[in-house]
C-alpha cells in the first residue's frame, strides 16, 4: 500500500551518542528515505522548532513532518519540550513520538496527558529497533494521513 509521498523529515532528540547512531541506521535499514535531523537535548530540539541560534535558516532546519523524542536528556528534558510543543500552536500538530529506554508506567501516562502520539520503548537489540523502524516506517509513512508540514 505504498503512496506517492514526498520524504518529510524527522527530528530526532536524544542524546546517547549510541542510541542516535543505532536508531540513523537502523532508519537506513529499513529503507526509510527522509530525511533526518538531530538534536542532543530538549533546548536544542526547541531552538530547531522555533528556529533560534543556529537554527535560524529555514534550508538548515526545515519543518519536521515527525519528532522522535527520547525522555532523558540533559538540559530539558523530553517531558518538558513534550509540553511546549503541545502547549505551541505553530507545533502541537506535528506528531511525536516518545522513544525512549523508559518502561515506567508513570512515563508511559504523563506522556500520553502531554499528548504523544505514541510511545515506544527502544529495543535492546539492533535488529529489534530496526523492525521497530520499519513497522513506525509503515505506519507513520504509508497508512497515516500527515498533516502538510508547510
Amino acid at each position: 500500500m505504498t503512496r506517492d509521498r514526498q520524504p518529510i523529515t524527522i527530528l530526532m532528540a536524544d542524546d546517547d551518542e549510541e542510541d542516535l547512531q543505532m536508531t540513523q541506521e537502523a532508519l537506513q535499514e529499513s529503507r526509510l528515505g527522509n530525511d533526518l535531523r538531530v538534536t542532543l537535548d530538549g533546548e536544542e530540539l526547541m531552538d530547531y522548532l522555533l528556529r533560534r541560534g543556529q537554527y535560524v535558516d529555514p534550508a538548515d532546519s526545515p519543518k519536521p513532518g515527525l519528532i522522535l523524542l527520547d525522555l532523558n536528556m540533559p538540559k530539558k528534558d523530553g517531558r518538558e519540550a513534550l509540553a511546549e510543543i503541545k502547549a505551541n500552536p505553530e507545533l502541537r500538530k506535528i506528531p511525536v513520538i516518545v522513544l525512549t529506554t523508559s518502561r515506567a508506567e508513570e512515563d508511559i501516562f504523563r506522556s500520553y496527558d502531554l499528548g504523544v502520539s505514541s510511545f515506544i520503548t527502544k529495543p535492546v537489540t539492533f535488529d529489534g529497533l530496526v523492525v521497530a523502524m520499519k513497522v513506525l516506517a509503515e505506519y507513520w509513512f504509508e497508512i497515516v494521513e500527515l498533516p502538510n508540514g508547510k
